[in-house]
């Protein structure tokens, strides 16, 4: 068995604002059979796919993927800050091969990366890990968007070349499902939000936290039906789980990005990480979702879902 495969949501809200007990005993508990089943698997190397929320890319060059032969955590919403383990070696490697697929993908020697990618590693291999990771950076955020083509394309390519090297790989997805955050788009945007958007890198700390602590209100407010915010979309997030754990993932190439955020909320995109990471998966043949998981949970603003899979033997 080559390939194995974690899909779950990221919430920088997680641990903060307070969904009730039920949620939370429920979330914590899908955690731990999530690292039972990363402990079964023992993954030789993992394979990230992961969002950006204006914290480590910015509109001063916005690829719509990146491979990250080295990265660096921002350090935000209680992530540690710092280098990551990435695998230098297997990065460059997945570089020659994506771009050799046809699949336009930029290089980071020093990719920043945020909770987008850093809440998924710690909850599944906790603080300090060491295991070896390549992060693949998928924009969400960074509008225009490429279609949903592009990205089940870019996954096939990166898990061709992983089913190839006989080792085995956790190919994690971080992001969605549906929710609407209060997260800033350059059109329109003031003069001060715009230039944050195009080279915000380093902030203060007085400036993240107060970052942060809209953030946090807004999720108490969308807890209490503050309608400005888009709902979470429990019939979307069903038809994009039920999908990836169908194996047409051909079917995503019809879903536009009009409708992704018209029903899934302005940062809905993130599922384009599920569909990569899926996508990989599906290079090694059959695959069989072996647990899903999911929350509609207003107090993080998100519909909070998980799934596992596996190749069929």
């Amino acid at each position: 068995m080559t390939l194995a495969l974690c899909a779950l949501s990221h919430s920088p809200l997680f641990g903060i604002n307070d969904p009730g007990p039920e949620t939370i005993n429920g979330v914590v508990a899908a955690l731990d059979e999530m690292r039972d089943f990363v402990r079964d698997f023992d993954p030789e190397i993992t394979v990230i796919f992961g969002p950006d929320h204006f914290n480590g890319v910015f509109y001063d060059m916005m690829p719509a993927f990146c491979i990250g032969s080295g990265a660096v955590s921002v350090g935000d919403w209680g992530t540690e800050p710092g280098p990551l383990p990435v695998d230098h070696t297997a990065a460059r490697q997945l570089v020659r091969a994506v771009l050799e697929a046809g699949v336009d993908v930029a290089q980071s020697e020093r990719l920043h990366v945020d909770h987008g990618v850093t809440q998924p590693l710690e909850f599944l291999f906790g603080k300090h890990y060491t295991q070896p990771i390549v992060p693949i950076f998928v924009n969400a955020v960074g509008l225009p968007l490429g279609p949903m083509q592009r990205v089940r394309m870019l996954g096939e390519a990166v898990g061709a070349e992983l089913t190839s090297w006989g080792r085995r790989v956790l190919v994690i997805a971080s992001g969605g499902l549906s929710h609407d955050p209060p997260v800033p788009r350059l059109e329109g945007a003031s003069a001060e939000i715009a230039a944050r958007l195009i080279d915000g890198r380093n902030p203060t700390l007085e400036a993240r936290a107060q970052r942060q602590r809209r953030v946090v209100e807004a999720g108490k407010a969308h807890a209490l039906g503050d309608s400005s915010f888009q709902k979470i979309n429990p019939e979307f997030d069903a038809q994009v789980m039920d999908t990836l754990a169908s194996g047409q993932l051909k079917d995503a190439d019809a879903w536009t990005n009009e409708w992704i955020e018209s029903s899934g909320g302005h940062s809905g995109h993130e599922i384009r990480a599920w569909l990569a990471a899926f996508a990989a998966l599906s290079t090694s043949g059959a695959y069989r979702v072996t647990n899903r998981w999911y929350w509609p949970v207003d107090e993080w603003m998100t519909g909070f879902g998980m799934m596992t899979a596996l190749q069929e033997r």
